[in-house]
């Protein structure tokens, strides 16, 4: 039988599914627009009726819902000191493409790792998972450890530990986040990310080596000749 919490996570849903519907333009924006609504208005509710929404919104189709779901955890502070490893793996449920591992990773698994929410050994989990969707979400997550713009303060360690179990992967979408990890950390530590490189070039994929010495050199992935 539902739960007094159950059915008010099921309101709320539909009421934000609507409003997405509704959207005569939907872009990130305007979406982000309807979460801040729907963040005010949660201010004061109970975690778990959070965590559900977010999780009912995650299992829909859409990144758009997965979005909304995911930052309304991470902007309800007790939601957010809530999660465990169970409740992260499954919001993670469903990942099956780039836009929604780097969703999941950027906006809630990283962040909860930074903050010491879930375990380094979850993460390595992931990275040794068959699902190529799990790895880019393992080094995906190392990316809020680094960018100070989502409140990271530079993680050189768990980063390199991560990419050190997925160095020789060929998989696209593994090698894609492979080198996004290894730039990201390269604002904050460039000399352990030079060194990891070299050390490791004979494993590495081309576009990996030459993204990120790039980085290094000229501050751009792909500089113009």
């Amino acid at each position: 039988m539902p739960t007094d919490l159950n059915k008010e996570a099921v309101r709320l849903e539909a009421e934000i599914v609507s409003q997405i519907l509704a959207l005569a333009t939907p872009g990130t924006a305007a979406v982000r627009n309807i979460r801040r609504n729907f963040s005010k208005r949660i201010q004061q509710a109970d975690p778990r009726t959070v965590i559900e929404l977010g999780t009912r919104l995650a299992d829909r189709s859409h990144t758009f819902f997965r979005f909304v779901g995911y930052e309304l955890i991470l902007n309800h502070q007790q939601a957010m000191l809530s999660l465990s490893a169970r409740s992260v793996e499954r919001l993670g449920q469903g990942i099956d493409s780039w836009s929604a591992v780097d969703c999941f990773a950027l906006i809630l698994s990283g962040p909860a790792w930074r903050e010491g929410l879930v375990t380094d050994t979850l993460i390595h989990g992931w990275a040794q998972a068959i699902d190529r969707w799990w790895r880019r979400a393992a080094l995906v997550s190392t990316v809020p450890l680094n960018n100070r713009a989502r409140g990271g303060q530079g993680d050189t360690e768990r980063t390199l530990r991560v990419c050190e179990l997925l160095q020789a992967d060929r998989d696209e979408m593994v090698v894609k986040a492979l080198s996004w990890a290894l730039r990201e950390l390269s604002k904050r530590d460039a000399p352990a990310v030079q060194q990891f490189i070299d050390k490791h070039q004979q494993t590495l994929a081309p576009l990996v080596i030459r993204e990120v010495r790039n980085k290094l050199r000229t501050g751009l992935k792909n500089p113009r000749s």
